[in-house]
């Protein structure tokens, strides 16, 4: 008989959404392609309730949200949808049917799942992976709002408590590196975290030389022009306006460098208004199209300091596009050897990245030495979203089944 697993994404699933959604469509289409022998539905919002159903095994399920946070979304820009209700009937009347609860963030769809748990005299095996940095966002997103630094601490603080109080009710918690281990077992206790790595389609993401060509005739871009890609969210979580500013101080000294924006949020317009025709905004791409923008451009910078992971780096390498990124950041990890196969910004403030963009800028044979190194270390060392799945998800599945399977029987 199939472990059948609820999986709770609890953020709105459409063309727009960001990593966290398009994460679990990937280990979705993996287990419809694979069938690795469990029953699997992913919980997402939507406008409507409805099931897509992908293999006889493998399905979503759409649910409307009680407290849907569209407006504030829209004012912070873009931010990807959830649920702030405290619980969700709905959803709880569905999760009763499955053997593993599998949580992905800190709002409705997991206050259910916890609180439902505690009313439960047998309740079926729970999991959370963390895949934001909840905390370190709602902080970032009350300043944008322009809230005193004191008011975003204390939701920040909050938010970690939340957080911390929904780890602390599962048998296993995933986190995506290594340094987040022993954060999380300092709150939950050793022995119930591992790791929950994410995949790379390089079928998708791959080098292709001429994708500079069709990405320069369809924006008008220069074919001096460096092109600094900027890919994710364009908002004070994903620190774009570091970049934007290291470029504006380039543009000011006469170099002919080009912030390419792929992606959308509410730092849009202080961007355009920063850079002026110095900046391209792509908005929103699908990924066939995100996949040549990354192989048409020269180097990615990421200042992002909140990703829990962040694949947008490892869609890069693997399109051998350099990477940029702050040495403190746990998108580092993707690296195999810093310095060869990507670079790490030690001043990570706008000098500290204009120096690094500008050295890459004018040395074309460096930029080819680790574009190449990208792509060598993309297929040495990532895997697959159903190597990802295989390894890290469905073990961790089967033995939390498993484990409520005994207890149940002892009791």
């Amino acid at each position: 008989m199939r472990t059948s697993v609820a999986v709770l994404v609890e953020l709105q699933r459409d063309a727009g959404a960001g990593g966290h959604v398009k994460c679990w469509e990937r280990f979705a289409e993996a287990a419809a392609r694979d069938d690795p022998g469990v029953d699997l539905t992913l919980y997402v919002l939507g406008q409507r309730d409805g099931v897509e159903p992908l293999s006889d095994t493998v399905r979503f399920v759409t649910l409307r949200p009680m407290l849907g946070d569209g407006p504030l979304a829209r004012l912070l820009g873009g931010v990807d949808a959830t649920d702030l209700a405290p619980y969700h009937p709905g959803l709880a009347v569905r999760l009763r049917k499955h053997d593993v609860w599998h949580l992905t963030h800190a709002f409705a769809f997991a206050g259910t799942a916890v609180r439902l748990a505690g009313r439960l005299p047998e309740r079926p095996g729970m999991v959370c992976s963390l895949h934001t940095d909840v905390p370190a966002l709602t902080a970032a997103y009350l300043r944008q709002l322009r809230m005193p630094g004191a008011v975003a601490d204390a939701a920040a603080a909050l938010a970690r408590r939340r957080r911390d109080r929904l780890l602390r009710a599962c048998d296993r918690v995933l986190v995506a590196t290594p340094p987040e281990r022993g954060e999380v077992e300092a709150v939950v206790g050793s022995g119930r975290v591992s790791l929950l790595g994410r995949g790379v389609d390089v079928d998708r993401f791959r080098p292709d030389p001429a994708a500079r060509a069709r990405l320069a005739a369809r924006h008008g871009l220069g074919d001096a022009e460096t092109l600094v890609l900027f890919a994710g969210r364009v908002d004070a979580s994903k620190r774009v306006m570091v970049a934007g500013e290291a470029v504006r101080r380039l543009r000011a000294d006469g170099r002919d460098v080009r912030l390419v924006v792929a992606g959308s949020g509410a730092a849009a317009g202080p961007l355009s208004a920063l850079l002026g025709e110095g900046v391209t905004l792509l908005g929103r791409l699908g990924q066939d199209d995100l996949a040549e923008v990354y192989a048409g451009c020269d180097m990615l910078a990421f200042p992002s300091r909140s990703e829990t992971i962040g694949n947008v780096v490892a869609e890069a390498m693997a399109c051998g596009l350099p990477v940029v990124l702050p040495e403190v950041a746990l998108t580092t990890t993707w690296l195999a050897a810093p310095g060869r196969d990507g670079v790490v910004v030690r001043r990570d403030d706008p000098d500290g990245w204009a120096r690094e963009i500008a050295a890459l800028a004018g040395d074309p044979a460096r930029r080819a030495e680790l574009a190449r190194a990208a792509v060598a270390t993309s297929r040495a060392r990532h895997r697959s979203w159903s190597r990802v799945l295989a390894e890290d998800l469905l073990p961790v599945w089967q033995e939390t089944a498993g484990r409520q399977v005994v207890r149940r029987s002892i009791s």
